[in-house]
């Protein structure tokens, strides 16, 4: 289907179509820097975690030469999930048939391979992935033959950075995690614009400045800024004043979410993950400077859990409006949604869609 030039978004068949979603899992998901975990789950040789690069179960280990690596979470015998959660371990065993890994992916043992004639251990060890890090946070690509994550990255680092935080200074502080009735996209563009924030989110609206002209709204190859300054000084919900003089507001191509509200030195990063047609999944790792207020991080979790709240109606809602058939697509506003346009650039250039 030809993509317009109009304000037209893409067809809102592409929510829920499980063509779409199977062609997005091949040409996105599984070729692209997705966040998956952070350093300190993986602080010590033999530390493991499970995660997930879009439908891909990913386990990530620290293996005894300190070096980290990753692996697609399935084994070579009968397609066994191999690992769940995150802890520490010797070798990684399937708990199906006790097919045994080594920290490097290679197979160690199989239960009467002896017996097999022509078992071929050598080309049977897990399917290795990209793994990479910037600062605490831990990034994976299923594409072993993709560029590097500074590449994907660009400018983002530089531009946190000199909105005043060090994200080796960070420490994590709590995960919460979420399932929404909506397809994925739904979900990253809500939150790329905040033409909605005046009127479905008040408190959010009281601590940061949404008005036109000064939420300033930035492109770039793989990723959409969006700034925001406290509102009234940082007088508003919660006590915006601090260190950071302005909120920062990130979407990492394909679903990457970095979030820096204006005060404390605070980060926020998690993925955007479909897991079905209509179905998705986030979670989001909150890091703060080690000495940083107690009540401060409380009043600002607040804030956050509130928004995240009244997002979830809002997806939950458009899912169903797009659901029924009839409208076949929304209009954008060039300005105020123009980072959602460029967010449906990159998609339909990923899909090799256009035309």
């Amino acid at each position: 289907m030809a993509i317009s030039t109009d304000c037209s978004t893409i067809p809102y068949d592409w929510y829920f179509d499980p063509a779409v979603a199977r062609l997005e899992q091949e040409r996105i998901f599984r070729r692209t820097w997705q966040y998956a975990a952070h350093t300190g789950e993986l602080s010590e040789p033999g530390s493991f975690v499970s995660t997930r690069a879009g439908n891909v179960p990913v386990v990530i280990v620290r293996g005894r030469d300190n070096e980290l690596r990753a692996f697609v979470n399935v084994c070579r015998h009968r397609g066994y999930l191999l690992c769940d959660g995150a802890g520490k371990r010797e070798t990684l065993q399937c708990p199906y048939h006790a097919w045994t890994y080594d920290l490097d992916g290679s197979l160690r043992s199989a239960p009467r391979s002896e017996l097999e004639p022509g078992f071929d251990r050598e080309n049977l060890g897990l399917v290795p992935m990209l793994v990479d890090t910037w600062g605490p946070f831990v990034f994976v690509n299923p594409d072993t033959t993709a560029g590097t994550l500074a590449e994907h990255l660009g400018d983002l680092p530089r531009i946190v950075a000199e909105g005043g935080v060090d994200v080796d200074a960070l420490a994590f502080y709590q995960r919460f995690e979420v399932e929404y009735d909506a397809n994925w996209k739904v979900c990253v563009e809500n939150y790329l614009e905040c033409y909605h924030c005046a009127i479905a989110h008040p408190s959010f609206s009281k601590a940061i400045d949404v008005a036109p002209g000064t939420y300033a709204l930035e492109e770039y190859p793989t990723f959409s800024t969006q700034f925001g300054p406290p509102k009234n000084g940082g007088g508003g919900i919660y006590d915006a004043t601090g260190e950071i003089d302005r909120g920062q507001f990130h979407l990492l191509f394909p679903g990457t979410t970095l979030n820096v509200m204006p005060g404390r030195g605070n980060f926020s990063i998690g993925p955007v993950i479909p897991v079905g047609n209509e179905r998705t999944y986030r979670f989001l790792d909150y890091f703060f400077l080690p000495d940083t207020d107690p009540q401060w991080i409380a009043d600002y979790l607040e804030l956050d859990t509130q928004v995240g709240g009244e997002d979830r109606v809002l997806v939950e809602r458009v899912q169903v409006g797009m659901r029924s058939g009839i409208v076949t697509a929304g209009t954008l506003m060039p300005e105020s949604e123009r980072l959602i346009g460029h967010f449906e650039r990159l998609l339909v250039d990923a899909l090799g869609a256009d035309g």
